[in-house]
């Protein structure tokens, strides 16, 4: 007798297998094509899930020196609550460096804003940053020229990103290169940077060094002004604890007003996903998200392994012959399981092949959903091994069942013909059915609220009419040239209306608790949102007077130290009859003019807070505000608006933003929340549909012959239809039984970050079982039809 090696006979064993399983596949094309689809489509959802988690967790986490990186955060109490923020005193830094022996590096970081960069002909706006010379020592942006140490180290040095540098200099090397920006002076290029990874809280193309800030009029000396953000590096061995001890009195040493004002360090890794406080306790952030996400990518898969275990079992009177002859010739279970395993992640593979190919397809139009640059990693090994424990996992979990189910079958029961699959009331195949459905309803139910949500705070009143509104940045000679811009735009009739402000109508750059007023509590640290004005506020924005009167400097040249407050101001200072009080701001005396109804300048899922805008005296302007001539066309005015920006400020590009689109801005990270939750609901659905079409069609092939006798005996179609598709309903109905007190739950803890919120009302419910019923009769009826309508003589014939 001729032995051969165990490897050959092996290798002969899995080649009989894959054998087998091919013939299975093609055998069986339909349910082989629904399979592998609901398969591929659930693996490439979870795909694109897993790229969007892989960007969040990983967010800054290249920097080296990451362990040691800290930001320097402020609590304190106003407006009777605790609250936690990352902007600090400007003086913070010099003095950490100095009194804290614990403290390696101490860096600023501020926004420099959009700039003019000029180089010849070219000028280009430009967002950049201002920082310390240290910056780039302490966080690892890579730096392809120059000296990281002492690149920032000189007055009028500029590091430029590698996109910028070619925007400028094209293929030229840009070292040593000179650049104007704006009017303020020449800055020579002391390195060029790696651009930035679409995974970092930094955004900027340049990097200049302080003493920009300083030029700029922007630098101060005082603790009261937290306008930047403060960076420390550790020096090794340093625990973060035994320093938060220190920054718990630090800002007493140089404040003793503000007897109960703290400060911590709060580590690198914790800053994208963690930064979100109630009191001094940290209450997730956007980790609750991630971690969404991943149950999401998690419950989506599993809907696709869930319909590989239902057609599999429901399958299984198919193979139990071929089961029964390999048990009685001597394949002992493990071999079964086994076999049955192997088909599971071979059809796994074929399903990765096409999702990879889904996921290619999908992923721009995914990244402009997410407003990331999400890209598949085929370079990297760690991808590569990830796909194969995905891969073999995906199989895993959709094999084990079946493979257990049918190596399970009793050979002398199958091969005598009495074998038959249980008609149970609670069978596990019914049991996943319902969670299909569960899952795909709570989508559905998320899904409407969401989109509710966001209507109904859309719908909210933003107390200021944002038709035919723009806004222009007052850059370059904009702000000495105000005036005669203003007036050549009125006379020109491309506007009605023009008025200067300290920040956009629909943004909030300054806030402050140092007002005082007559009848003020000492104790009271209510937290002011703090704008400026001049002449023609309310014509230029519509905003709403309640009491008293606009800007009008010609008119009332007092309207320079005059005040304008809304009405969450009047109560947070009881004023019973705010015009004319005094309310004083360190050394400068203010008088009210007017009170204007609240409107919405931050998010409009909040409560308005109490606002003071100020006069020209001691206020400072950044933007300017412009009412279009709504019986011109737009682009008349806009055409009519550039001329003339471009005759007073013709360095600079004519760059400005309607306010109804800044507005509109506020709603689109819900938007996309909704938008996601609707696409992975119907993503859902359709997987479970798929799975639900091939149970039905199974079913209709196993009950041919007694819908054959019930139509002899008179049935109508319409009773056949509904005999095949009632069992599923209520499956459906099951489900949503389940899934309805568990989306309430989690719509009602996700309502809860919102001040102004919709109500959840029952008929959302009632629509999502509609919704689901309706989704399943048409999945389920097209085959009951089908098979209603068959001709009784051929499924008969055989009898």
């Amino acid at each position: 007798m001729q032995h051969f090696p165990r490897w050959h006979v092996l290798f002969v064993m899995l080649k009989n297998y894959l054998k087998v399983a091919f013939r299975n596949l093609w055998k069986n094309k339909g349910f082989s094509f629904i399979n592998i689809a609901g398969l591929a489509i659930g693996m490439a959802s979870a795909i694109l899930i897993l790229l969007w988690m892989q960007n969040e967790i990983s967010y800054d986490d290249f920097h080296a020196k990451r362990d040691r990186i800290y930001e320097v955060w402020n609590r304190a109490t106003f407006s009777g609550a605790l609250h936690c923020w990352n902007t600090t005193p400007k003086v913070l830094a010099a003095a950490m460096q100095r009194d804290l022996p614990e403290v390696e590096h101490t860096v600023r970081a501020d926004w420099a804003g959009n700039h003019l960069l000029s180089l010849g002909e070219k000028r280009l706006m430009i967002r950049g940053q201002a920082v310390d010379s240290d910056f780039l020592d302490v966080f690892s942006f890579p730096m392809i020229e120059g000296d990281m140490r002492t690149a920032l180290n000189d007055g009028h040095s500029i590091v430029l990103t590698q996109k910028l540098a070619k925007s400028l200099f094209g293929n030229q090397d840009a070292m040593g290169k000179i650049i104007k920006i704006d009017d303020k002076g020449n800055y020579q290029v002391t390195g060029v940077l790696r651009d930035l990874p679409n995974n970092t809280r930094f955004d900027f193309q340049y990097l200049v060094p302080w003493t920009f800030v300083r030029r700029e009029g922007n630098d101060d000396p005082w603790w009261g002004n937290n306008s930047t953000r403060t960076y420390v590096l550790l020096k090794p061995n340093t625990t973060v604890a035994s320093i938060n001890q220190k920054m718990l009195t630090y800002k007493l040493r140089y404040d003793s007003s503000e007897k109960h004002w703290e400060m911590f360090l709060y580590p690198m890794s914790r800053w994208r996903l963690y930064s979100r406080f109630e009191g001094q306790a940290e209450t997730g952030g956007r980790i609750v998200f991630v971690r969404l996400f991943g149950i999401v990518a998690a419950f989506i898969l599993l809907i696709a392994c869930i319909n590989f275990m239902n057609l599999s079992t429901a399958r299984s009177e198919k193979r139990a012959k071929e089961v029964g002859i390999r048990k009685v010739v001597g394949a002992p279970r493990s071999g079964l399981v086994g076999q049955f395993i192997g088909e599971s992640v071979l059809l796994s593979f074929l399903a990765a092949l096409l999702a990879i190919g889904i996921v290619l397809i999908s992923l721009p139009g995914f990244n402009d959903l997410t407003s990331k640059h999400l890209f598949v990693p085929f370079g990297s090994v760690w991808f590569w091994a990830g796909a194969v424990v995905f891969i073999l996992f995906t199989g895993l979990l959709a094999g084990s069942y079946p493979a257990f189910f049918l190596a399970s079958f009793q050979p002398v029961k199958v091969l005598k013909g009495t074998f038959k699959a249980a008609n149970a009331l609670v069978t596990p195949r019914k049991v996943l059915v319902v969670l299909q459905f569960t899952f795909a309803i709570i989508l559905i139910i998320c899904t409407i609220i969401v989109k509710q949500q966001i209507d109904h705070a859309r719908d909210r009143e933003s107390g200021y009419d944002q038709g035919n509104l723009i806004f222009h940045m007052l850059s370059g000679d904009l702000s000495k040239n105000y005036e005669l811009v203003r007036q050549d735009l009125l006379r020109s009739g491309a506007a009605v209306a023009v008025c200067k402000t300290s920040a956009p109508l629909t943004q909030n750059w300054s806030d402050t608790w140092g007002y005082v007023w007559t009848g003020k509590d000492p104790n009271d640290k209510t937290d002011f949102l703090n704008f400026c004005a001049d002449r023609g506020l309310v014509a230029t924005t519509g905003l709403q007077l309640a009491e008293g009167r606009d800007f009008d400097p010609d008119a009332y040249p007092t309207d320079s130290s005059g005040i304008i407050l809304n009405e969450s101001a009047v109560k947070a200072m009881h004023f019973k009859k705010p015009i004319g009080q005094i309310i004083t701001d360190d050394t400068i005396r203010y008088h009210v003019i007017g009170v204007v109804r609240d409107f919405i300048i931050e998010s409009p899922y909040s409560p308005i807070r109490p606002m003071v805008v100020k006069g020209t005296h001691g206020g400072w302007f950044q933007t300017m505000h412009i009412r279009l001539n709504s019986k011109n066309l737009i682009q008349d005015n806009l055409k009519k608006a550039q001329a003339i920006f471009k005759r007073y400020n013709p360095d600079y590009p004519f760059e400005y933003h309607f306010i109804d689109e800044d507005y509109s801005a506020k709603f689109d990270d819900e938007k996309r929340t909704g938008t996601l939750a609707g696409l992975f609901a119907a993503l859902t659905v359709f997987i479970s549909c798929l799975g639900l079409f091939g149970l039905a069609t199974y079913m209709a092939e196993n009950r041919v012959k007694e819908i054959g006798v019930r139509k002899v005996l008179g049935a109508s179609i319409t009773g056949i239809a509904t005999l095949l598709s009632k069992d599923f309903l209520k499956l459906v109905l099951v489900s949503f039984v389940i899934a309805a007190p568990v989306a309430w739950l989690a719509m009602y803890k996700w309502l809860q970050d919102y001040d102004y919120r919709v109500k959840i009302q029952w008929w959302v419910f009632a629509l999502a079982a509609g919704l689901s019923v309706g989704i399943a009769i048409i999945t389920v009826s097209f085959q009951a039809v089908r098979a209603a309508l068959a001709n009784p003589a051929k499924s008969l014939r055989s009898e």
